[in-house]
């Protein structure tokens, strides 16, 4: 029985900081969880090595750049705490990707409870942006917005004002374009509750955006 994330945390930075790792172990994903829960937990390292750099790559979308490295753990860790839950060892990629997706959310809650990342004022030159993109329109182009300048700034300023889920459904869907689908697969939850979420929380932030510059 799996009880600690120790070996994780030693050894995890090495897997996919260093591009010279290689995975050349023929076991599949399920013979690798099997000989892990069998009591192998060095073998867990393989699986860092397969999927380090894809969890690295999803949470490097979601969280500031110095919390990536210690996000990335904790998903790992995360896995590797639970992985006597993943039926019969199949679909560990998709797996360990939701529970990425699970720990951004959780990390922006906790900052937000802790208020370790504060959320300052824009400045004059967010404000004329914003002023321009809803001069000619009353609805956000999401993709058309990420790619401006001074976008990345304002959208965060706005992002940091929704709760932790309603973030992630903005970034899923609007902003990497997933779709509801695969964002309910990632965050475990229906495609209803998806949609709604994603509706509500577009519009909400549109609210943010549009009151700043009244």
């Amino acid at each position: 029985m799996l009880t600690t994330g120790n070996y994780i945390q030693k050894n995890i930075s090495r897997v996919w900081e260093d591009p010279a790792v290689v995975d050349r172990c023929p076991a599949s994903d399920k013979t690798v969880i099997a000989r892990v829960l069998d009591g192998k937990v060095d073998d867990y390292a393989l699986l860092l090595n397969r999927y380090g750099h894809y969890v690295s790559a999803i949470v490097n979308r979601h969280v500031p750049t110095d919390h990536v490295t210690e996000t990335v753990q904790e998903v790992f860790v995360r896995g590797f705490s639970s992985l006597s839950g993943l039926k019969n060892g199949h679909g560990f990629k998709p797996w360990i990707a939701s529970i990425a997706v699970k720990t951004c959310c959780d990390f922006w809650r906790k900052q937000y409870k802790s208020k370790e990342i504060p959320v300052s004022d824009l400045s004059d030159n967010h404000q004329g942006w914003l002023e321009n993109v809803f001069s000619d329109k009353s609805r956000i182009d999401f993709e058309r917005v990420a790619r401006q300048k001074e976008a990345a700034e304002t959208l965060e300023w706005g992002l940091a004002k929704l709760s932790p889920k309603e973030r992630m459904v903005v970034e899923l869907v609007y902003l990497e374009g997933l779709t509801t689908k695969e964002a309910s697969d990632l965050l475990d939850m229906s495609v209803v509750n998806v949609k709604i979420r994603c509706f509500r929380a577009r519009k909400k932030l549109e609210k943010i955006l549009l009151d700043r510059i009244k």
